[in-house]
């Protein structure tokens, strides 16, 4: 069993989607059921037992370094990228050194689920082989997803390999925004800004490619109608 005690949250996001909620703040700070979207993560990550979160900053970098301030567990630790924003890929890599040499959580400051019977995290986690996959994926249903209105991201097979979706078809899974991986993966990639995307599909072609379907109700904010619809998903599980 792969126990994960560090994670890199991905908070430095423009969220032009979000707009005109993130004028001024960031998206992560942007409040779902009384409480800014980060708090939503850090929770979840503080329940895993991750003990080091590092935390990138962009986009009204103030803002989040001044709430992200005042929180104790898991300790947090800053990324800048005022200078230059990195994308998803870029921004873990810049990170890596305060990550240290282990697999750990990658997981988007805007992500949120109601948890089922099993927590998610350590789920994913737990079957984590890094002799086996580069990356394993949290996944949620496409077509049970709250504000997700795509076409899927992932097939998977009866093993948990996943293969990208193919043009012209509607995928089963969507990526769910959490992630266990390795530094190992970036030992070649790219300076600069790059997506994750780049790397998921390496590993897909290499048969290293790993999902997990999540248990309970993923909840895609992407837009200022979407905060009402994660709301009501919360009320209605709370019933």
């Amino acid at each position: 069993m792969t126990v994960i005690r560090t994670a890199m949250v991905l908070a430095a996001g423009l969220g032009k989607r979000m707009r005109p909620l993130t004028d001024r703040i960031p998206k992560p700070m942007v409040e779902v059921d009384g409480r800014p979207l980060i708090d939503h993560v850090l929770d979840r990550l503080e329940e895993a037992g991750v003990e080091t979160a590092v935390v990138n900053l962009h986009w009204h970098a103030e803002v989040l370094e001044r709430h992200l301030a005042r929180r104790r567990h898991p300790h947090i630790v800053l990324s800048d990228e005022r200078g230059e924003l990195l994308e998803t890929g870029g921004g873990i890599r810049k990170a890596l050194p305060l990550l240290g040499e282990g697999p750990f959580f990658s997981i988007n400051a805007d992500t949120i689920w109601i948890e089922g019977i099993r927590p998610n995290l350590p789920s994913l986690a737990e079957d984590f082989d890094p002799a086996a996959m580069d990356l394993r994926l949290l996944l949620a249903p496409t077509a049970e997803s709250v504000g997700y209105e795509g076409n899927g991201d992932f097939l998977m097979d009866g093993d948990g390999r996943l293969t990208p979706r193919p043009d012209r078809i509607v995928a089963p899974f969507v990526y769910a925004g959490a992630a266990v991986m390795t530094p190992d993966i970036f030992a070649d990639a790219p300076e600069g800004a790059f997506s994750l995307n780049r790397l998921f599909f390496r590993a897909a072609e290499a048969g290293r490619l790993y999902g997990l379907r999540m248990e309970g109700v993923w909840m895609h904010v992407g837009t200022p109608e979407a905060v009402g619809e994660a709301e009501e998903a919360i009320r209605r599980s709370k019933d």
